[in-house]
């Protein structure tokens, strides 16, 4: 179901609380949400639906994934870029990486480890941020 979008900025600075199979209807909740803001979106976390979870959800390509307590486990290539969010007006300079390795649960609580690089991996960051309670 289509959440509405949280931008309370001191909920959205507390670091997320660890995920379990009972999310899963967060999950459904946070990749129905994103789908409808897709002209605007390529992710989302879900404490930008008001819940304090570790789960984010992405655009990789045309497809919308989940992952639930994700942690990137490598870093290579940093550089600067410019970002903006749906829950935080403005946007803010910066350092993501060109490619990361994250370890993490898929929709169907699944452990994965896979790595990510480009665009793809800065979407990852800018959730997995989120999910830290580190605004951008």
């Amino acid at each position: 179901m289509v959440q509405e979008l949280n931008h309370d900025l001191a909920f959205l600075s507390q670091k997320a609380e660890r995920a379990t199979e009972n999310d899963e209807q967060v999950i459904d909740d946070l990749l129905d949400t994103l789908r409808t803001h897709l002209d605007s979106c390529v992710g989302m976390a879900a404490n930008m639906i008001g819940v304090n979870k570790s789960i984010i959800v992405f655009c990789k390509g045309k497809k919308q994934l989940a992952m639930v307590n994700p942690v990137i486990v490598k870093k290579v290539g940093p550089y600067f870029a410019e970002e903006t969010c749906l829950s935080v007006p403005g946007s803010k300079k910066t350092v993501r990486y060109n490619e990361i390795e994250v370890v993490y649960l898929d929709r169907d609580f699944v452990r994965k480890r896979e790595k990510f690089s480009g665009f793809t991996a800065q979407i990852i960051q800018h959730e997995i941020d989120h999910t830290n309670g580190i605004l951008i």
